[in-house]
């Protein structure tokens, strides 16, 4: 740690850790429902648990983001952060929003909006925390006059992640319109700025762990943003393969959804060649690989498993079974755990 104030990045962290503790035991809950008796029916139903499961899902990975940007950007920027008061102000805000809303959903307070169930004070609460966060952030890197091209996607990632939050704030009482508009959030958040972060966080390891080329790497990054906009806002369409839109959009999700691990794999490929040709060890072998694996893992959970199933024909029979739970796991493990 070079700089005092990224000790705030630890409690995120554990925060994070706990609500990832957490979604293991309702994810575990919900699988012990489906295999045999359910003495726990009238007081933890499968949707509730369920509801839970996913949404701490989305909550600790934001956690986990704001902790690795709060980490990163003291680091690249060489300066102290900007303020930590309002970091773990932030945090405060954040953890109360993400407790009382578990507590709700418990009493079935919630907006039925799959991914999206927080009520409209709760996501209220996330629009201030991300406008305390990127107050934060800007006004770090603003302090120190320095500014990478990693901190530039990171950046531009999040600002999307804020944008792409709005359309959830929204109520439709259409179903289909409802299903269309939550993927603009979920899906281009998972599937396509959320890529752009994670491709700023794994070049500043891949930098920080393998020694490989700055200038290289950060290249890299501006494939990453390009087929974010290419892939990502394409392949979109494969959530709405039976919810009533036009014919066309079916082939082009399944295409360009496939497309989107490709240069985070390369970008790694390279910091591995890298690192044996000038045979540098890092100490941390384990965060090292562990990067490394992260892409590969990425590769197979997002991408083939991704593609195995994403084509209409086939996903008219896997829709909604444990292929698609597969795929989905595998996908977030690989690309965010």
């Amino acid at each position: 740690m070079r700089y005092q104030s990224q000790s705030v990045a630890y409690w995120y962290f554990a925060v994070a850790m706990v609500l990832f503790g957490l979604q293991l035991v309702f994810g575990l809950l919900s699988a012990a429902k489906y295999l045999g008796p359910d003495p726990l029916l009238s007081i933890l139903p499968f949707d509730v648990t369920k509801v839970i499961h996913t949404n701490l899902l989305i909550v600790w990975v934001l956690t986990g983001f704001m902790g690795a940007t709060y980490w990163m950007v003291p680091d690249e920027s060489r300066t102290e952060l900007h303020s930590t008061r309002l970091a773990y102000l932030q945090l405060g805000l954040w953890t109360a929003m993400g407790v009382t809303a578990i507590i709700g959903y418990l009493f079935r307070y919630g907006t039925g909006n799959k991914l999206l169930e927080q009520p409209l004070p709760h996501k209220l609460v996330i629009v201030v925390c991300m406008l305390i966060f990127l107050y934060n952030i800007g006004m770090t890197i603003r302090k120190s006059g320095r500014f990478t091209t990693t901190e530039g996607v990171l950046l531009l990632g999040l600002l999307s992640s804020a944008v792409l939050f709005l359309p959830a704030l929204l109520h439709y009482e259409n179903y289909t319109v409802s299903i269309f508009y939550r993927w603009w959030t979920i899906h281009l958040w998972v599937e396509g700025v959320w890529m752009m972060i994670m491709g700023a966080f794994l070049a500043y390891l891949l930098i920080r762990l393998s020694g490989a080329d700055r200038e290289v790497l950060e290249k890299w990054l501006y494939v990453i943003v390009g087929l974010v906009f290419i892939a990502g806002i394409l392949g979109t369409a494969h959530h709405y393969y039976w919810v009533g839109v036009p014919y066309y959009w079916l082939p082009i999700g399944g295409f360009f959804s496939a497309l989107e691990p490709l240069a985070i794999v390369g970008m790694a490929m390279y910091a591995y060649g890298a690192m044996r040709r000038s045979g540098l060890r890092h100490p941390n072998v384990l965060a090292l690989h562990w990067t490394l694996g992260s892409t590969v893992f990425t590769l197979f959970g997002a991408g083939l498993l991704g593609l195995a199933h994403t084509w209409p024909s086939i996903n008219k029979w896997t829709h909604g079974t444990l292929v698609t739970a597969m795929h989905g796991h595998a996908a977030f493990y690989g690309a965010y755990a």
